[in-house]
């Protein structure tokens, strides 16, 4: 056992000055101090390498990290002195700790005044303008009628199955098997085409280790119109060396962090220029009220996904350079949500977003991506404070130059249209999209996509906002259009649509993992049972054929000759194919 040693002369490292208190000091003090500080210089080195934090005192995660170094010190002195195992050296470590602690409590201080002056609860107003919103708008005036040339019919889910199925062609350069689709997808505007574009991911952490060196070999575009997703490998030599998927210098973050090691960044993004090309979008953040407070982008970085090369924007050269216009986001969907919220809830005081509530409105739960005037325009709906079950409108946001514009419209909320619509096709148990809110002729449109259990679209619903029990669907889209002037017409609304030009417009927007025509069943068979139902005000009706027990349903509105048949007609049925005991009829003849 090591002896103890104590100093009772006022001198040497046990005791520090005349009169003060003695501490134990272990054996070889000051080579254990030493050891301690090499210690917590390694650890700090190694923490940054795999932390990244921002030196920026504007970002708590820089807070974070220097408080981690100071309590690393700690830790190491307290092993090194064997405090741990022998009590009587706990002095002498807080003896030693005295600044690391201070260094803490200094953090911990600086934070919760940086807390308090960036709160909302004073700074309300300020909050409430970091985002201008439009008002002075008119739904029927500003939104142009629907073109079905260039709305999406896809979610993420429905892309990602779709982005899966090109894999197949990694076998012309002998890849097969070696990558997968990266979870992450981005919306943009390529060549006039709203699509989401991907990178490729490695299999596994062997599968990178094999191909890492060289890299991935390309990225993958779906087409959220036509339903067409194509892997583009990159030409002959070249490969996305830089990206979230890898991992040491060729990780995204830690290559931008390296070079611009006071940025606070936002989640990065993948986007392609109009030739093609693979970049990584990072955009810059600022915090504009108080310490930690007010989020905004300030910046860009723009990382080529091949050489690594960055290039440096300012938000305002982004929105307004011809040479940019390519850039289709430096928002993010959850950065415009949160400074709507603000805009929304904070108008009259931060008191009056909790008592009285004058003026309170808020977006409401999920979000979709419109493409207009070679932008793209994240649009969701807005509530009232009670957040109910109704709209009081919409807002769009261009999602590369933040301007927003609010329409007022009043209806039923997202989540009703979506239960609506699968209301109607419960017998195939389809998923419907989040909602894009379309402008039909002056009506304001719900449309969406039904999606199958593996994520195929198989139909489409329309559902009109402010009344949500005018819903309709459609195995195409002209089809769904058609049923819904038709289904708005017996509502005493009537409307002017070319279903024709719809139809041209869509011909070829369908094919990939909707249903066509040719996969339909035909059943033949003479009626041996009828009956007749009022569902959501309109009369349907369920044909048996042949006695066989299942039950053909089609609503009045869609097959008027359906009620003059009779037991004993002989009729033409086509369907979707179903196990269930009652099926939607797609034609009877």
């Amino acid at each position: 056992m090591e002896p103890i040693k104590v100093d009772f002369t006022g001198g040497g490292d046990n005791t520090k000055g005349s009169g003060k208190s003695a501490y134990l000091a272990p054996e070889k003090a000051g080579l254990k101090l030493i050891i301690s500080i090499i210690g917590t210089i390694i650890g700090a080195v190694v923490a940054y390498y795999f932390m990244l934090p921002p030196l920026n005192f504007k970002s708590t995660d820089t807070y974070m990290y220097f408080g981690l170094v100071a309590a690393m010190f700690i830790g190491l002195l307290f092993i090194t002195s064997g405090a741990f195992i022998r009590p009587e050296y706990t002095a002498y470590v807080k003896k030693r700790s005295i600044v690391s602690i201070a260094v803490i409590a200094l953090l911990v201080a600086v934070v919760g005044v940086g807390m308090l002056t960036s709160t909302v609860v004073f700074r309300a107003k300020t909050y409430s303008d970091i985002i201008e919103v439009n008002e002075d708008t008119s739904f029927a005036k500003d939104i142009e009628e629907a073109d079905f040339s260039s709305v999406p019919v896809l979610d993420n889910l429905a892309a990602g199955v779709l982005a899966n199925r090109t894999l197949g062609d990694l076998a012309s350069i002998n890849a097969i098997s070696q990558f997968e689709v990266s979870n992450q997808m981005t919306q943009i505007n390529y060549k006039n085409e709203p699509v989401k574009v991907t990178t490729l991911a490695y299999g596994d952490v062997f599968k990178w280790l094999k191909n890492t060196k060289e890299g991935l070999p390309g990225y993958i575009v779906v087409n959220m119109v036509t339903q067409k997703a194509e892997l583009e490998i990159l030409p002959e030599g070249e490969y996305i060396r830089y990206s979230i998927h890898e991992h040491f210098g060729k990780y995204l973050m830690r290559h931008v962090r390296f070079a611009y090691p006071t940025y606070i960044f936002d989640t990065p993004h993948f986007e392609i220029d109009e030739e093609g090309n693979p970049y990584w979008l990072c955009p810059v953040l600022d915090k504009t009220i108080g310490l930690f407070g007010g989020t905004d982008v300030k910046g860009l970085v723009i990382v080529d996904a091949v050489t690594g090369d960055m290039t440096e924007y300012t938000a305002d050269e982004v929105k307004s350079s011809a040479e940019l216009q390519w850039i289709d986001g430096i928002y993010s969907k959850d950065l415009l949500v949160e400074q709507f919220n603000y805009y929304g809830q904070y108008q009259n005081g931060f008191i009056n977003s909790i008592l009285g509530q004058d003026g309170v409105k808020m977006a409401t739960e999920g979000e979709n991506f419109l493409a207009q005037n070679d932008d793209v325009y994240m649009y969701t709906g807005v509530t009232s404070a009670g957040n109910d079950q109704a709209i009081i409108g919409f807002v769009l946001i261009n999602m590369r130059t933040k301007d927003a514009s609010f329409y007022a419209v009043s209806g039923a909320k997202e989540n009703s249209a979506q239960s609506s619509a699968r209301g109607e096709v419960q017998d195939y148990a389809y998923d419907a999209t989040f909602p894009i809110l379309l402008n039909i002729s002056g009506e304001p449109t719900y449309f969406m996509s039904l999606k199958d259990k593996d994520n195929l679209v198989k139909r489409y619903a329309m559902v009109n906002v402010e009344n949500y029990q005018v819903v309709v669907t459609g195995t195409t889209i002209a089809e769904c259009t058609d049923a819904y002037v038709r289904k708005l017409k017996q509502n005493n609304i009537n409307i002017d649509v070319d279903i024709d030009k719809i139809e041209d417009a869509t011909n070829n927007n369908e094919g990939e993992s909707t249903t066509p025509e040719a996969e339909l069943i035909t059943v033949k068979g003479a009626i041996t049972d009828i009956r007749t139902a009022v569902m959501n005000g309109e009369s349907v009706y369920f044909l048996e054929l042949d006695g066989k027990g299942v039950y053909y349903s089609i609503k009045a509105s869609d097959e008027e000759m359906v009620v003059i048949m009779s037991k004993g007609d002989s009729v033409t049925i086509t369907h979707e194919e179903s196990t269930a005991k009652i099926i939607d009829i797609v034609t009877i003849k």
